[in-house]
């Protein structure tokens, strides 16, 4: 049995398919579970508080803790502690954890919570496995489309790179390590297929949207823009998934 968290995000998703396509029995956790609904089973369980989590890890081999809230990345670490100690309770099974890369060498908010979940991950006895991934596909384009809403200008972050990764794939990757022979600590990173400035990117969804922008360039200080501007949260030697931006945006919107 694997019990996935967040497995209705953006992520769990296509993880709990991929899973489920392999013939494995998958539950998703949840506070406010409800009947089994599209194939998918769902245990009841709260992370923030703990209530329920051990008796839904019950029976459970691997643990893909996908659950995360970047509005409120505090809630991760008391989610995180709350499942490390019901796990440990249910006989150590294996733990497998999606992270970002760069966490360890950003100092974005976000990224330093992730990191010190990974930590606490590693400290717990538990066996792991930790991936971490680029930005997906949907967060580059999500925040493109929030800067060309002025009419007539878009402003742009100067000096940014980004190195997008399907979702799916990553998801293929989680599911390879959860049905795989056993743990491997830290996994390689991994990365899509090619390395775009934010220009780029930027000019390929605005055709792709039929949108007229003037692009201004906008310096933006801080440690955490220096930080990407320096291209850390990049892996271009795991450069393992194939599918590139311009088939992310002819796929999401269609001329």
């Amino acid at each position: 049995m694997i019990i996935v968290t967040g497995a209705s995000g953006t992520l769990g998703r296509p993880l709990t398919r991929a899973l489920r396509a392999a013939g494995a029995d998958v539950r998703g956790l949840s506070r406010g579970a409800g009947e089994p609904a599209d194939g998918m089973a769902w245990a009841r369980g709260d992370l923030a508080t703990g209530e329920g989590v051990r008796a839904a890890l019950e029976g459970a081999e691997t643990i893909v803790h996908c659950a995360s809230d970047p509005r409120h990345p505090k809630s991760d670490l008391p989610a995180a502690r709350n499942l490390i100690e019901a796990a440990r309770e249910q006989g150590a099974p294996h733990l497998v954890y999606v992270s970002i890369v760069g966490v360890d060498r950003i100092p974005y908010r976000y990224y330093t919570i992730k990191h010190t979940v990974e930590r606490m991950i590693e400290k717990s006895g538990l066996p792991y496995t930790i991936l971490r991934a680029t930005q997906f596909h949907s967060l580059p384009a999500a925040v493109l489309d929030y800067l060309s809403r002025a009419p007539g200008v878009m402003p742009l972050p100067t000096g940014l790179r980004c190195q997008p990764v399907e979702v799916a794939e990553v998801a293929d990757r989680l599911a390879g390590f959860a049905l795989g022979a056993g743990p491997v600590r830290r996994a390689d990173d991994m990365g899509g297929p090619e390395v775009l400035t934010l220009e780029e990117m930027a000019r390929t969804y605005l055709l792709a949207r039929g949108r007229r922008r003037t692009r201004l360039p906008l310096p933006v200080p801080g440690r955490a823009m220096r930080g990407f501007r320096a291209g850390l949260h990049l892996a271009p030697g795991g450069a393992t998934g194939r599918r590139t931006w311009q088939e992310f945006l002819d796929a999401s919107f269609p001329r």
